[in-house]
């Protein structure tokens, strides 16, 4: 059970309040959900976005989809996923595909989906296949103090 340092640390620093949840290793948001035994609609998980020159990080719940033209009307401009190196360059104390869902401390703009900001806890990935963190709604939005909110999602 490990979480990437550079988020461990971020979390550290602000004095952000957490647990661990260990839970079989998994290879999506939705595995991840069912093998920690909570809902998907708790569990935010992350998308990493590109738009030619910089990277921006989606926050959503594993039980949405991303709707991509929704984003790139939020934000105002084109944007598309960011490739599997791409994100493993961003990401680079991470496995591939076990994002967190904080990019502050990644260097990273961040969108939370409005049906986040309506959780009294979140659960996401720590940095690899096999452990999530959990936070209350207040200390996540302490994770992505300056994140853009808006609509971008819908129910799988």
């Amino acid at each position: 059970m490990t979480i990437a340092p550079t988020l461990q640390q971020y979390m550290d620093e602000r004095g952000i309040r957490y647990d661990l949840v260990p839970h079989e290793p998994t290879l999506s948001a939705l595995g991840s959900a069912h093998a920690g035994h909570i809902p998907s609609d708790r569990l935010a998980k992350a998308v990493v976005l590109n738009d030619g020159g910089r990277y921006t990080l989606a926050v959503l719940p594993a039980s949405h989809h991303l709707q991509l033209s929704d984003l790139r009307t939020v934000l105002g401009q084109e944007v598309h996923l960011a490739s599997e190196p791409e994100a493993a360059d961003v990401f680079r104390d991470c496995a591939l595909g076990a994002a967190p869902a904080v990019g502050a401390c990644y260097g990273l703009d961040v969108i939370v989906d409005s049906s986040i900001d309506q959780q009294q806890e979140l659960y996401f990935e720590g940095g690899d296949h096999a452990t999530l963190v959990h936070v209350s709604g207040a200390e996540f939005a302490r994770l992505n103090p300056q994140a853009q909110h808006g609509s971008f999602s819908a129910r799988d």
